[in-house]
């Protein structure tokens, strides 16, 4: 769920094939796709601050809690949550430090996150960035795996804060069992925990992201358990829509290729989905449980588009946007027919979210044509 990519360096794959020819329904000539035959009335959601990304929708999709940089004297993240009823934007976290990773709890007024604001040295951290920024100097921009992440949760009704993590490094990307009684995020714990070897310091000091693994813990923080342990990144999980498996992105041990995992809630049967060659990523299921979404820059470094696939992953990826820059971190409403996103095609480098329709029906024949998955190339 960290709202950009794992490594700042993380290697491209130029385009091959656009995947995105068919025979229709109708039996016709197989033709290109256009967005449009996914995508209609296509508008942006967030305009105030620089940059916003990370959309979630509540339970009964009536909300969006999203992540975005607005506050004054804060240059980093905080959490909002959109009223679609009304337009009104309430900020979730407190202002101060960094966060990211939200997401709303079924059937309760909570709404998870992951913050810093504990850290008695965020207001000076926000300070250096400020002072950086107004030096004209620029950095490639990369996700802060800082260790003083920790995973909250907002009390909506009352205001209050409940913490939910207390361990060194990184703890964050969280989301909600359909139940709402669990919640599965990412960590990087491990490497804090124990003493490593001058080979593992040095990967800390270059790539925390490295020791990113899937842990586990009920909704109040307790039964803490680790899923995964292999070399390389593992983030950005979420449930399937009945919480029988949990889907979720592994890097390679290089950081350079990413690719689609679903498993079971207890860490077995791990089955790789995608296998596309490429900084696949950010997926998230559909309600309707036949298919996801996921972004990959498939067509070129700094090209991300989103594209979607059979639950399986039997099919070849079909493509859905069609915008250069970056259209990533798809989420479905919950009844399958809006679809948010965070895309730069307003202008800039900076994402915002956007919001369109989406073609349920036409996603469904798209995939029912769709040639059968190849090794690539």
């Amino acid at each position: 769920m960290a709202a950009v990519l794992a490594s700042a360096g993380a290697g491209a794959h130029p385009s091959t094939n656009a995947q995105g020819a068919l025979s229709n329904v109708e039996g016709q000539a197989p033709t290109d796709f256009k967005e449009s035959d996914f995508l209609s009335r296509v508008r942006r959601l967030t305009v105030e601050g620089r940059r916003a990304g990370e959309g979630y929708w509540s339970p009964d999709g009536q909300r969006l809690v999203f992540q975005s940089e607005r506050e004054p004297g804060n240059p980093f993240y905080q959490i909002y949550a959109l009223d679609f009823a009304t337009g009104d934007t309430k900020r979730i976290s407190p202002g101060y430090g960094k966060t990211t990773c939200s997401f709303f709890r079924p059937g309760t007024d909570q709404i998870l996150f992951a913050s810093t604001h504990h850290d008695p040295r965020s207001k000076a951290l926000q300070q250096d960035e400020l002072d950086f920024r107004a030096s004209g100097k620029e950095r490639r921009y990369a996700w802060d795996y800082d260790p003083e992440f920790e995973i909250y949760a907002l009390s909506d009704k009352s205001g209050q804060y409940m913490r939910l993590t207390n361990a060194r490094g990184y703890d964050a990307e969280g989301s909600y069992s359909p139940d709402g009684r669990w919640i599965v995020f990412s960590s990087n714990r491990d490497a804090y925990n124990r003493t490593l070897s001058a080979t593992e310091q040095k990967q800390l000091e270059i790539d925390p992201s490295y020791f990113a693994e899937i842990y586990v813990m009920r909704a109040d923080g307790s039964d803490q358990g680790r899923l995964t342990r292999v070399p390389g990144y593992d983030g950005g999980p979420f449930f399937s829509p009945d919480g029988s498996r949990i889907i979720w992105r592994r890097f390679d041990e290089k950081g350079l290729i990413a690719d689609v995992f679903t498993m079971k809630p207890d860490g077995t049967d791990a089955r790789q989905i995608t296998n596309f060659g490429a900084m696949s990523w950010a997926p998230y299921i559909h309600p309707s449980g036949q298919y996801l979404l996921f972004a990959s820059n498939k067509l070129g470094f700094e090209n991300f588009e989103i594209f979607m696939v059979d639950v399986d992953g039997t099919k070849e990826p079909v493509r859905i946007t069609y915008s250069d820059g970056f259209d990533g971190l798809p989420v479905p409403s919950p009844d399958g027919r809006r679809l948010a996103w965070t895309s730069s095609r307003g202008g800039g480098r900076e994402g915002q979210i956007f919001l369109a329709d989406w073609n349920h029906e036409r996603a469904l024949a798209a995939l029912k044509a769709a040639p059968l998955r190849r090794t690539p190339s």
